[in-house]
């Protein structure tokens, strides 16, 4: 069977194009961004939440690639519907270590294609070096509030993949809740007068889904009067697949420049 693969969401996208998958690459969302080249001529078939439904079909893609946070339910239910349905594959990496699993998911459907074995035993051998040198061990606690959105606040719940990252150099977010395996309730919001804000450290206002920039910085210190307002790279804290091995690298830094 020839493979045909569309992928809704960015990390996906760029562990396709990793794996050496590219050429079999046929649909993408509109913020599967990297790596630009090889996605230069790969169709856009809407956002993560929005897919266009009617062009993904046209394109005629034999798997579909979506995720559990980023992609809506109603989406895989529609391709059911098709009358020749794509095999869907399902991911949802709640840590950084599931980023093995998550290789090992796409070498059980794309394996025997040529390269993608050796690719994906490459990139499991390294984000494995950058996960041993990643660990909380010597590094001074800190208490984090992670935005990323605001008007209104929202944050990360514990089980999600962000705060298990920060996790890994012992900065532990808050409000110290869990979300569940899906739903609202993983991304929090904050009413803004929670007396915990007062004991976060570090305030990290994320690049994305909410663009924080630099004139963001005082009302975020506003929040939280005792803690350190920073901007950081949501890419690195929050993609999984190949992004996770300069992730790791982004986060050690992070912590090294508290220390």
């Amino acid at each position: 069977m020839t493979v045909r693969i569309a992928s809704l969401v960015p990390s996906l996208t760029e562990l396709v194009v990793a794996l050496g998958l590219g050429d079999v690459l046929v649909a993408r969302t509109g913020f599967c961004i990297h790596p630009a080249q090889a996605l230069r001529a790969v169709p856009k078939v809407g956002g993560t939440k929005d897919v266009n439904l009617a062009k993904l079909e046209r394109l005629a893609p034999t798997h579909v690639l979506v995720n559990v946070d980023e992609n809506r339910r109603e989406t895989v239910d529609a391709l059911a519907a098709w009358a020749q349905p794509p095999q869907v594959i399902v991911t949802h990496p709640l840590d950084p270590e599931d980023n093995l699993a998550l290789i090992d998911q796409l070498v059980a459907h794309f394996g025997a294609l040529p390269g993608v074995r050796e690719r994906a035993a490459a990139l499991t051998g390294t984000l494995a070096a950058e996960l041993a040198q990643t660990r909380p061990e010597g590094r001074a606690p800190q208490r984090v509030l992670y935005l990323i959105w605001r008007e209104p606040w929202m944050t990360v719940a514990r089980d999600t993949y962000i705060a298990r990252m920060l996790a890994r150099i012992g900065w532990h977010t808050f409000p110290a809740v869990t979300g569940g395996a899906s739903g609202a309730a993983r991304y929090p919001g904050l009413r803004g007068d929670e007396p915990w804000l007062a004991d976060v450290e570090q305030v990290l206002l994320s690049s994305e889904p909410y663009r924080f920039d630099a004139s963001h910085l005082a009302e975020a210190q506003r929040l939280c009067p005792n803690a350190r307002a920073r901007l950081v790279d949501g890419e690195m804290l929050s993609w999984y697949g190949p992004r996770a091995v300069p992730g790791l690298r982004y986060l050690r830094a992070l912590a090294d420049a508290v220390a």
